[in-house]
């Protein structure tokens, strides 16, 4: 779409720090868009640059099963994720229709305009749920955004699998 390799724009987009201010809300979609066809000299569609940056997603198998049984067993859910509106929006229609349904709590990054691992964020999240941070169970898979979590007072754990969640659940009394 953009004229050369996905791992040559993703080096430049993360290098430049771009993709940074996108997921921070500092930049909109057409900021993202009209740079990426300035940098490449070409005139992409914002569509076609959109679905080729999103279509990366995928469910990981086992996980959705335990979202949906939480979700039935009456446990509210919500999601906490360093994103962008091109990314979310992709998300929604594609792979993960099933979000609003399951997530009804929406903490994304470019709508707060903070990111993990920043206390910020964190903060804010617990304010969407109308909770303390110490009633919030908090995975990812990765380690220094679980660190932020329990910097912030959250139980945190860091995502190694729906099997390894299920026992982290199971070890804190969650029935489901």
């Amino acid at each position: 779409v953009l004229g050369t390799t996905p791992d040559v724009i993703l080096d430049d987009v993360f290098h430049s720090g771009e993709q940074w201010k996108y997921e921070r809300g500092e930049i909109t979609t057409l900021d993202l868009h009209r740079w990426l066809c300035d940098r490449y000299d070409v005139d992409a569609k914002l569509e076609d640059v959109c679905h080729a940056a999103s279509h990366i997603f995928e469910p990981i198998p086992g996980s959705v099963e335990i979202a949906t049984r939480l979700h039935a067993a009456g446990h509210r859910l919500g999601i906490l994720s360093n994103t962008c509106d091109a990314h979310w929006e992709y998300c929604l229609e594609k792979p993960f229709p099933f979000l609003h349904d399951l997530f009804p709590i929406h903490a994304l990054s470019f709508r707060l305009r903070a990111m993990k691992p920043d206390a910020a964020i964190y903060a804010q999240a617990a304010q969407l749920c109308g909770v303390s941070p110490e009633a919030i169970f908090f995975v990812d898979d990765r380690a220094d955004n679980v660190e932020g979590a329990k910097r912030a007072g959250y139980d945190a754990v860091l995502f190694q699998g729906p099997q390894s969640l299920h026992d982290a659940l199971v070890a804190r009394g969650v029935s489901f």
